[in-house]
């Protein structure tokens, strides 16, 4: 029986790292997931990330403790609170109060330490450089410059391993992500994307991440399994709301 290679996937729990995680595999590699707890206003996502480990058969998942509230400086990590919108089109040009500081650097590193340990030269990060939020860490750039430190700077690197920093996602709209992702048997139903959730998980609808999300499913023309607070109240939302409600492209 043929042993398969090794890759290191980040995964969040979220819709991008699960789907990463699908192609990952559908590339024909055993996935070693890596998931950060990092003081995340949304920390329901580890626990998401853990059942989407689970179910897609992964047999190596760890989670690995970095407190970034340390740090401060992002809604996600502060006192700062988080933006909200009633449409997607609102989203503010630039870099939003969501950006963590040095966020990906550090998990790609973490990753890249994971990597020399298992033996893999993959990792695999689910970052997105079209519907985002406008993450200087997600930029493609960002990727190539890693691939480079991390054959610079390891004892892999130096005896001869060439790492790989995969980021399949980088050039694909959420629409295509999610069209991906179900030709994967990706289960959405599993995964969490707001940065604000209700004390039951139940997403916001109303952050960036939310926005962006919606927005592709209606694209995608695929059923949004998420669980969506209605706007000034506990009420459920499911995609029919959401199109009678006038959800961008919809």
């Amino acid at each position: 029986m043929t042993t398969k290679k090794k890759a290191v996937v980040l995964l969040s729990g979220g819709l991008d790292s699960t789907t990463c995680l699908a192609l990952a595999k559908r590339h024909g590699f055993e996935p070693v997931c890596l998931s950060i707890s990092y003081g995340q206003r949304h920390a329901v996502e580890l626990e998401q990330a853990r059942r989407v480990a689970v179910a897609m058969g992964v047999t190596d998942h760890r989670v690995v403790t970095v407190d970034l509230r340390a740090l401060g400086g992002s809604a996600l990590t502060d006192t700062i609170a988080v933006p909200k919108h009633d449409d997607v089109a609102q989203l503010t040009e630039g870099i939003p109060v969501t950006y963590v500081p040095a966020r990906n650097t550090v998990f790609l590193g973490l990753a890249l330490g994971l990597a020399e340990v298992v033996g893999a030269i993959d990792l695999y990060i689910g970052v997105n450089a079209v519907d985002y939020s406008g993450y200087p860490d997600c930029r493609p750039e960002f990727i190539r410059a890693f691939e480079a430190l991390a054959n610079l700077a390891t004892k892999a690197g130096v005896e001869g391993a060439r790492f790989m920093v995969h980021a399949p996602l980088s050039g694909m709209t959420k629409a295509e992500i999610i069209r991906a992702g179900v030709a994967a048997g990706v289960d959405y139903g599993l995964t969490h994307s707001c940065y604000d959730p209700a004390p039951d998980g139940r997403a916001c609808g109303r952050c960036d991440s939310c926005l962006l999300r919606k927005k592709g499913f209606v694209e995608a023309g695929v059923a949004d399994p998420t669980r969506y607070l209605e706007r000034g109240g506990g009420k459920e939302t499911g995609l029919g709301d959401l199109r009678s409600e006038g959800t961008p492209d919809g």
